[in-house]
């Protein structure tokens, strides 16, 4: 059983998510919490495996909440974003980062992610997320040389997973196999150094100046 907390300071928006973790049975909320104080403290109460909290929240935001935590993989929850915020959570190493409008199963499959080490960036989060980023004016040349170490084919793959393609879409353009394109994502991210999805995508953008 994966234990969960809620950090949100919208009652409706927590018994939302509450009631879609609950609606399977690996998931457990064994704590709600509507400040980013009362936050940390729940997680340290509660054993938390994953921590669920908002970017907007008072007392704590979310992302200083989750540097006070000792333990849950954390998953940002947010309905905005702007610029600093994104590259603070990038920057901290969040497990996932969800928009609150998405799918109820991309919700859960956040969860389940984070809770088995994966950072978990959906397609339609990584177009959302590239497009509140600002893209400095010129060429990056130390992105560039990251980059100059992957072979051709992952330079291809890495240029259309920064077009915010899934798994599946970069292997219909490149004809390879869903299972073998996640391989390849995987010895990329490792190779750049990069955590998650999103944060080779801006490496691709900074290399290219655009």
């Amino acid at each position: 059983m994966i234990r969960v907390l809620v950090a949100d300071d919208e009652p409706l928006i927590t018994a939302g998510i509450r009631a879609v973790l609950g609606s399977v049975d690996d998931l457990e909320v064994v704590a709600v919490a509507a400040d980013g104080r009362e936050a940390v403290d729940a997680a340290r109460r509660h054993r938390v495996d994953v921590a669920l909290l908002d970017l907007a929240m008072p007392v704590l935001d979310g992302l200083a909440a989750a540097a006070a935590m000792n333990g849950p993989r954390v998953v940002v929850l947010t309905a905005f974003g702007d610029e600093a915020n994104v590259r603070r959570a990038l920057r901290q190493g969040v497990d996932g980062f969800v928009l609150k409008n998405c799918a109820p199963d991309e919700l859960i499959r956040a969860v389940r992610a984070a809770h088995a080490g994966e950072a978990y960036l959906s397609p339609a989060v990584t177009r959302h997320v590239l497009g509140l980023v600002a893209v400095r004016d010129g060429r990056d040349e130390g992105a560039a040389r990251r980059l100059a170490a992957l072979t051709p084919r992952e330079s291809d793959i890495v240029a259309l997973v920064a077009e915010g393609l899934s798994n599946a879409e970069v292997g219909r353009r490149v004809h390879m196999s869903e299972a073998t394109i996640k391989t390849y994502v995987s010895r990329i991210l490792a190779k750049l150094g990069c955590r998650n999805r999103v944060e080779a995508a801006l490496l691709v953008r900074d290399a290219a100046g655009r």
